[in-house]
């Protein structure tokens, strides 16, 4: 991650502490969905650093429906936002209308789905058959605005951070460097070959082969959700080919 220029980092200092108790008095008054959309709307603005008056539009039309919010810079559109009530739960049906409205759409693969204090972030693709995943939520509630971690997480989605396309950077990290990426190189040819590399020099003779020991790490050493998961024998497969073409 980029470093965040300093003026942001003190916009985000200055603004989640004070949004936060906003959010804390909207909740204790249970805020009907039109009210929430006002703050969410405040927080593009004075957190996120959008104009509220010429990059923020409400009720943006979709073909024949309307989503929430939608944020252009400089004709851009940069995501689509629908907001809930600020006393809605967030569910599956909620994100299915999301990613449906930011699927019509030709010039954005990001949508975000609140309810003024829980954020998800969603990456849809429309090639055909619709993709969408979850790249990463939060919860404004519990942000720490002193926490680098928790102030890059909010940068993602300010207007300088979507002008230097900081959440595709972010989502390709994550494609690449998760647990069921990293437990697909650990099963993969050279890493089960160090292994057993390493074994006979703690143990010289050591007669152990390499299934064996990709046996043992995934029955044994990697968690079930992990090696059982269809991800990780995608990545298995997609880490073997990759490796094959280099030798």
């Amino acid at each position: 991650m980029p470093k965040i220029p300093a003026k942001v980092i003190t916009r985000l200092k200055n603004s989640i502490p004070q949004f936060k108790k906003v959010i804390e008095e909207a909740q204790k008054r249970d805020i009907n969905e039109s009210d929430t959309v006002t703050i969410v709307t405040d927080i593009l603005s004075e957190v996120f650093g959008f104009d509220k008056y010429s990059e923020i539009t409400r009720e943006y039309a979709i073909k024949g429906t309307m989503c929430d919010l939608a944020v252009k810079v400089d004709g851009k559109l940069e995501y689509l936002i629908e907001v809930k009530s600020i006393g809605t739960e967030l569910k599956e049906a909620h994100a299915r209308q999301a990613i449906d409205y930011v699927s019509k759409v030709s010039d954005t693969n990001w949508v975000v789905l609140s309810n003024g204090n829980h954020w998800k972030i969603f990456k849809v693709t429309a090639q055909g058959m619709v993709t969408s995943e979850l790249v990463y939520d939060f919860k404004f509630s519990e942000l720490n605005h002193n926490k680098q971690a928790d102030q890059e997480l909010i940068f993602l989605l300010c207007k300088l951070g979507m002008q230097k396309q900081l959440i595709e950077e972010f989502y390709d990290y994550k494609k690449s460097v998760n647990k069921f990426m990293i437990g697909a190189v650990l099963v993969s040819e050279p890493i089960l070959a160090a292994l057993r590399r390493e074994l006979r020099k703690v143990k010289p003779g050591l007669k152990v082969d390499i299934d064996e020991i990709k046996q043992i790490l995934i029955s044994e050493t990697l968690k079930r959700e992990i090696s059982e998961d269809d991800d990780f024998t995608k990545l298995s497969a997609m880490v073997k080919r990759i490796q094959n073409k280099k030798k």
